[in-house]
């Protein structure tokens, strides 16, 4: 089940955004349609009346924002893809030419476009911890070789599918983090997919390298917590009722061009 809490820098905000978790249910379940010839993932339906007892009477509360999915044990690294020169891999590009160790050609500029995805696996941290960057080697030793070659190939893979098809929609998937589970002996997709909370989705037709972007995801709440010089180590903060109301909204834009799908407010 999502709720419409929102995290920044690893912490839980005081207040939530209006529909965000059905949003977000609703475009994960958008994605695993969309990606389920392509891999096995771990939904099984979204729909409340399928759920076990006592589940299925509590349609109110759970309709649009759960899933009924299948048991996983997850893979104990979180698959990141980047696509474009953003967020944390710009700050690290700029010191070094590297992104999470991967050496990349000069001269690249902020938020350009890479000559192809790269896989920056990073370990799982402890709730309120930071995640740590690892190489593919590191992950290798995690999860073993097999299964960090599987999880690399078809994160890429994935990953420029969706991003194809979000670009014929007017937006770029500029990165975004898969998480994989096994269940029945077999690595599956779990969690949440493709998201505003997981990804990076950004406006085409305001694109231009060499600058923040705009976004479709919670890089508002973010921009507006760098604004008020917010303590990263302190507690959530009570957003105002205008940045809440504007980052539902950047949401549901993103829901509905990527679905082609009008929002229907009843949250």
């Amino acid at each position: 089940m999502a709720t419409d809490r929102i995290s920044a820098f690893d912490v839980i905000m005081a207040n939530g955004i209006p529909c965000k978790g059905i949003i977000l249910t609703q475009i994960s379940k958008f994605w695993f349609d969309f990606l389920g010839g392509d891999v096995e993932h771990h939904l099984i339906s979204d729909n409340v009346s399928d759920f076990p007892q006592p589940f299925c009477d509590c349609d109110q509360q759970l309709a649009g924002r759960s899933m009924l999915v299948k048991k996983a044990e997850p893979l104990a690294v979180e698959c990141v893809v980047r696509g474009y020169l953003a967020g944390s891999g710009w700050k690290e590009y700029q010191a070094g030419q590297t992104v999470c160790g991967v050496k990349l050609p000069a001269g690249l500029k902020q938020c350009q476009k890479l000559p192809k995805p790269v896989f920056t696996p990073a370990t799982k941290a402890e709730f309120g911890q930071h995640d740590e960057n690892i190489g593919f080697q590191r992950c290798v030793e995690i999860i073993g070789e097999e299964a960090a070659n599987y999880v690399r190939d078809k994160s890429i893979e994935i990953f420029q599918k969706a991003g194809s098809f979000a670009e014929s929609k007017g937006i770029i998937l500029a990165d975004t983090k898969f998480e994989w589970g096994i269940a029945d002996g077999k690595i599956i997709l779990i969690d949440e997919v493709l998201t505003p909370d997981s990804s990076r989705f950004w406006p085409a037709d305001g694109y231009s390298i060499g600058r923040d972007q705009e976004s479709f995801d919670k890089q508002f709440v973010r921009n507006y917590l760098e604004s008020i010089n917010f303590d990263k180590s302190g507690p959530g903060v009570l957003l105002p009722d205008d940045i809440a109301a504007r980052t539902s909204a950047k949401y549901i834009e993103c829901y509905e061009r990527l679905t082609g799908k009008k929002f229907k407010v009843g949250c």
